[in-house]
């Protein structure tokens, strides 16, 4: 077979196979090739200039972490039993966001199946994948992955991800994946080895930018639209969330974001994409993306159900904010089946200091209050792992980086910002310990009791009354009544009304004038 690099930097390159160094050849603009026989199951790594192997930059599989050899991978050999399997458009969607590590006890893939039953029953019908690429350590979030092309060991790794989207399109669940092109992890990026992947000309909150429109970034746009298409042709997935997509600096034409969201739209059957970006942007959606998260909702209702207005929060606190957050979009001529609300997501519950989820916050009327606000919204609604029973366990930031600078700096650089925040530094868990993950796992016993029991099935009905009730469609008739004394909106959608009072935390559900039946 034949093995092939982009590696600009270097001047001379190796094959590593077994225990053999086969020499590579130039093939003009930084590529080196070499034939060698080889089978699935072979490690191998890349020698530049005589230094030690390194893994292949298009890695399929790390077994050993981001530290170890590449590995051979067939993706063939995976026996799919999915055909003809078409996924919800994305204004169809009903999106459940879950981390892999934390969602069940055994913290993989294969046992993320174990409760796809459940994602069904609640009414979803797409699960979200917290990013899965290789990131340092046997735990994290995802999003300081270095080997993008490469499902996490410690989840599974490649044949663990296929079995659940296999699983999860057995079930009708559609799956999309949370994917990281704005930035690379501190630990185990080898990248920079090979060639110019991060540019000195822009700079974003984690250092220095990938390089999308510099000297040599026709490779780096290359290696990131190729990786976004094998994510969703190698492992059927059926849609991307893009992070932080106002982190990715690119003034060549056409953007990066704009050149991957139409290459997803060519595939058979096309596939979806969702970014991230903190104010709603039409621009952005003119770029082909099809769709966007909706944080201006996410933030004033937190704020009117909190009364939390500290840093992103502070300019929120009205009804009439949060009836903005409902009819602004509309305004700027951004249909509302294009936006992914929430009332939770893994950033404004994990990015807290002690992770506290809005049932830590709130009491069951509020966590009502807010569910039927998201779920019966004429945004695409989107839930949290546990959020539908009211979980007990917060959701907080963790890692697991085995270099030892890396592992003090993100501990320090955790206390720093919290306090930016208010809060104490003895407050503030270390994200290098066992036990903040631990706590960070769902308890599965929860939804067999009350009141998680009583919330979980408030939620099965609200998205039940959304699948029966056409106008409750994402993108459907919408108007809203806000007041500020008392503080109450009214948002009808067709014959449902949602009749929330901030001031006492009560909802009412009506369906054409009569509160709806719910037994």
């Amino acid at each position: 077979m034949r093995f092939q690099v982009w590696a600009p930097r270097a001047g001379r390159v190796e094959l590593q196979l077994g225990g053999a160094r086969l020499a590579m050849a130039a093939a003009g603009g930084g590529w080196w090739e070499a034939d060698a026989d080889a089978r699935p199951g072979a490690d191998y790594g890349y020698r530049l200039d005589g230094a030690d192997p390194l893994p292949d930059p298009r890695s399929r599989w790390q077994p050993q972490g981001v530290h170890g050899l590449s590995r051979l991978l067939d993706h063939d050999a995976f026996r799919w039993t999915d055909a003809g399997w078409r996924g919800p458009r994305l204004a169809d969607a009903v999106l459940y966001e879950l981390h892999v590590g934390t969602f069940t006890p055994g913290g993989t893939f294969a046992s993320a199946i174990e409760r796809l039953d459940h994602v069904v029953a609640l009414g979803a019908n797409a699960v979200e994948i917290m990013p899965a690429a290789e990131f340092s350590g046997e735990r994290g979030w995802g999003y300081d992955g270095v080997d993008l092309w490469a499902p996490h060991h410690a989840y599974g790794g490649p044949a663990g991800l296929k079995a659940l989207v296999d699983a999860c399109h057995a079930h009708g669940l559609a799956v999309v994946l949370d994917v990281v092109y704005n930035h690379l992890g501190p630990e185990g990026n080898y990248l920079e080895r090979f060639g110019p992947y991060l540019t000195d000309r822009h700079h974003t909150p984690w250092g220095r930018a990938v390089n999308f429109d510099g000297p040599d970034s026709g490779p780096v746009r290359q290696f990131v639209v190729e990786n976004a298409l094998a994510w969703l042709r190698d492992y059927h997935l059926d849609g991307l969330r893009l992070d932080a997509v106002h982190a990715i600096v690119d003034s060549s034409r056409p953007h990066i974001v704009e050149e991957l969201s139409a290459r997803a739209h060519e595939l058979d059957p096309p596939r979806f994409v969702v970014a991230e970006k903190p104010k709603v942007d039409p621009a952005l959606l003119a770029m082909g993306v099809d769709g966007q998260w909706a944080d201006d909702l996410h933030h004033s209702l937190h704020v009117l159900l909190t009364g939390e207005r500290r840093s992103y929060y502070a300019p929120y606190g009205s009804v009439a904010d949060l009836a903005s957050a409902l009819l602004g979009p509309g305004r700027q001529g951004v249909p509302l089946d294009r936006l992914v609300g929430f009332a939770q997501n893994h950033d404004q519950i994990g990015n807290r200091a002690i992770g506290e989820r809005l049932s830590q916050l709130l009491d069951p009327g509020r966590l009502r209050l807010a569910a039927a606000l998201v779920l019966c919204s004429p945004m695409v609604p989107m839930l949290f792992m546990g959020e539908e029973w009211g979980a007990g366990t917060p959701f907080l930031f963790f890692s697991d980086h085995r270099d030892p600078r890396v592992a003090r700096a993100t501990t320090a650089g955790r206390i720093r910002e919290f306090q930016a925040f208010g809060w104490r530094p003895r407050d503030v868990p270390d994200p290098q310990a066992v036990a903040t993950f631990e706590r960070s796992r769902l308890d599965w016993s929860e939804p067999e009791r009350e009141p998680h029991r009583g919330l979980l099935d408030w939620h099965r009905r609200l998205l039940a009354l959304r699948r029966s009730t056409p106008e409750l469609r994402a993108g459907g008739p919408l108007a809203v009544e806000a007041s500020e004394s008392p503080r109450r909106l009214v948002m009808s959608r067709g014959p449902v009304r949602v009749e929330c009072d901030f001031e006492s935390g009560g909802v009412a559900v009506e369906k054409l004038g009569k509160p709806v039946d719910w037994e």
